[in-house]
């Protein structure tokens, strides 16, 4: 066994088994920091704080019996052997840091009473390069606080940051606005894929680079005890802000955060690069409206590693936006890995759409489990996406699916917006194809584990005009509920298309299919159900 460092910060680190396991380990490992144990845990992905900036620190990690003995000396791979147990060793050093300002000694009071926001603000505005606002334990009242480029929010333990529940308190963020000379137009904000005025989100970033946002403190939009939920689809002054909100940011990284109670999409990413979210835990509740935990619009080079989202909506939404963005200010989604989580309760664990009309390419979803959500591979978009949202190079494997209706669904009928519904939309005859047609390319699969599939195991249903490119799943094992637990639904959200229970198979309008080696107990089923497929691979696929 062996780990990798894959952050350092100025407080703190993280590090990453090198394993083949799905988020955990099957038993715990010790953790320690220059010979001192700091934890024990069997999550793949670890941080550890409450480290002091530049200083070099030895980080090991034991594996074997508890309480093994360990030897004085090295070896060459950075072991240490004993009788019962190794540790691996990892030297590192940690962030450079000007100052710590901590916010109290600019007013705040933490009260959880006292507004806070003006004090908070007055730190980070005179917070210089490479510095940190902290956010001693407390409750910290708060509207929008706008963060900055070269400097880091540390929220320690039991440090939150309480959203205000008053919607009047928080500035507005104008979706567009045309540049003096007209030739061009700034974007602030945007609602569901269009550039459209927002509320400023609880934490907002715009333009920034090499930002940390730290923990163990946790971000509380407070929605729950605001109106942000009620009539969720109506504007009311404007739409609906973030807990967090990343605009044209590079650079980012947050780590060990609790992000809970979002107004709506919970982490935002819009027009980003280079980001990494690290053992955050993101929690709504699940009858909160429109909820998403994570949701990288028009960015990439993403990294998701450790995190563990419980919301309303999707667990994950990977978007680049609707026509006009796609049209006007056109960034493809691309580059995103996420790896080593816990996608617990959501319509789906990870979906790519339906706002993707500037394409998305290149994602690598490994070692998640994902426990009671509806649907888990989950693709989705429509006609009037246009044809540069092109969804393509998307792999799933070594995943672990417990109590998911529906593991994998691509679906390009999705009744969103308000023509979702419309002829044009949902009309199953062929179309003509124009600028106005989405592809899907490749959607891939493989080392899977489904246990408790009710509705079915995978449907697809393409344009006729524009067929999926290829489904390809290979080395799957699924496991179906027993009949009486089954409950019917629809895999995909559109027209005239019936409920499953039990169904294995699905597919219609696909160019390719593959299925190799895929095992599949417990259908009602005993034959994939194809329409309009062009090739088919069906190599090792097994009812029993």
């Amino acid at each position: 066994m062996d780990f990798q460092i894959v952050e350092v910060f100025n407080r703190s680190v993280t590090i990453e088994l090198v394993s083949d396991a799905a988020f955990r380990q099957g038993q715990p490992f010790d953790v320690y920091i220059d010979g001192e144990k700091t934890c024990s845990t069997n999550r793949n992905v670890v941080t550890v704080d409450g480290l002091l900036p530049d200083r070099k620190y030895k980080i090991g990690v034991a594996f074997g019996d508890e309480g093994g003995a360990f030897g004085t000396g090295e070896s060459a791979d950075g072991m240490v052997r004993g009788s019962d147990a190794v540790m691996v060793e990892r030297e590192f050093v940690t962030k450079h840091e000007s100052v710590l300002l901590n916010v109290r000694a600019f007013g705040a009071k933490g009260d959880g009473v006292t507004l806070d926001t003006a004090a908070i603000q007055a730190a980070i505005c005179s917070c210089p390069k490479d510095g940190t606002v902290y956010l001693p334990k407390g409750t910290y009242y708060s509207t929008a606080l706008f963060l900055k480029s070269d400097m880091t929010l540390w929220l320690d333990e039991e440090a939150v940051l309480l959203g205000d529940t008053d919607r009047e308190h928080y500035p507005l963020l104008p979706g567009m606005t045309p540049t003096t000379d007209e030739k061009d137009e700034y974007n602030l904000s945007s609602w569901e894929g269009n550039p459209l005025t927002s509320f400023a989100s609880l934490i907002t970033a715009i333009d920034a680079e090499n930002l940390d946002i730290i923990g163990p403190g946790v971000i509380d939009g407070n929605a729950q005890n605001s109106d942000w939920w009620v009539n969720a689809k109506v504007k009311r002054i404007a739409w609906r802000p973030n807990a967090i909100y990343l605009c044209r940011c590079k650079n980012v990284r947050v780590q060990n955060v609790s992000v809970q109670n979002s107004p709506c999409w919970t982490v935002h990413p819009y027009y980003c690069d280079d980001l990494a979210f690290l053992n955050l835990n993101i929690w709504n509740p699940s009858d909160s409206p429109n909820t998403d935990g994570l949701d990288p619009e028009s960015s990439s080079n993403v990294l998701v590693l450790g995190t563990v989202i419980s919301v309303g909506d999707d667990c994950m939404a990977i978007k680049s936006g609707k026509y006009y963005m796609a049209l006007k200010h056109h960034k493809v989604t691309e580059n995103v890995v996420i790896r080593n989580c816990l996608f617990e309760r959501g319509h789906g664990s990870v979906t790519v759409g339906s706002e993707a009309a500037g394409g998305v390419k290149n994602v690598r979803v490994s070692q998640c489990i994902f426990d009671g959500t509806d649907r888990g591979l989950r693709i989705k978009t429509r006609r009037g996406r246009g044809e540069r949202s092109v969804l393509d190079d998307i792999l799933f494997e070594k995943i672990e699916m417990d109590g998911v209706h529906m593991p994998f669904t691509v679906n390009m009928f999705y009744f969103c917006d308000p023509d979702g519904h419309s002829d044009y939309v949902q009309n199953q005859a062929p179309a003509p194809v124009d600028e106005m047609t989405p592809v899907i390319g490749l959607i891939a699969g493989r080392d899977i584990n489904c246990r408790g599939v009710s509705a079915c195991v995978l449907c697809g249903v393409g344009l006729p005009e524009s067929p999926i490119g290829e489904l390809r799943f290979e080395n799957i094992k699924v496991q179906f509920l027993p009949e009486d637990e089954r409950v019917p639904e629809r895999p995909v959200m559109m027209d005239n298309f019936d409920e499953m229970s039990g169904r294995s198979v699905f597919a219609r309008n696909v160019k390719k299919l593959v299925l190799r080696n895929v095992e599949i107990a417990g259908a009602a089923d005993t034959d994939p159900q194809l329409e309009a497929v062009g090739e088919q691979v069906l190599d090792g696929v097994k009812y029993v």
